[in-house]
């Protein structure tokens, strides 16, 4: 009965940990490097956080025009179904290490497939937002690295 208990209090304890990521986020360019790829000249994401959900409304212009989506997560590990581009589905799986969220994504641009790795971290008091970004796909390897400020 005691093992129960603690274990409950540890994992209420776990779940409260999670930092809420909730909020209007303005990605700062100057900040920010998209490595091999174009940077976009504008890119927000509004981030619903009700652990263990997340959604993230994504809109961003660049020299291709505009790209709106939006992709649903929970942090549970389990795997999540999003539309990609192209009518293409994403999979990905999401799931807290410490204070930062780790969302894996699989899909495939044409017939390429590619698996996009994220780490999520917040700084600042909660007002800097950080996605360390790592590509992997046939044709190569890549990292960005997206600074998003609080709005």
């Amino acid at each position: 009965m005691r093992f129960a208990v603690l274990a409950l209090a540890f994992a209420s304890a776990a779940l409260a940990a999670a930092p809420d990521l909730s909020g209007s986020w303005k990605l700062n360019g100057s900040k920010s490097d998209f490595g091999q790829f174009p940077a976009p000249s504008a890119l927000t994401q509004k981030v619903t956080h009700a652990e263990p959900k997340i959604t993230v409304d994504t809109k961003m212009s660049g020299d291709n025009g505009d790209l709106q989506f939006t992709a649903s997560y929970t942090t549970d590990g389990k795997e999540c179904t999003n539309p990609g581009f192209g009518g293409a589905e994403m999979k990905s799986t999401a799931k807290w290490d410490g204070e930062s969220l780790l969302i894996e994504t699989k899909a495939a641009f044409g017939d390429n497939a590619f698996t996009m790795k994220d780490k999520w971290s917040l700084s600042d008091g909660g007002k800097t937002l950080t996605v360390l970004r790592h590509f992997s796909s046939a044709m190569g390897e890549a990292d960005q690295k997206m600074v998003f400020e609080k709005q």
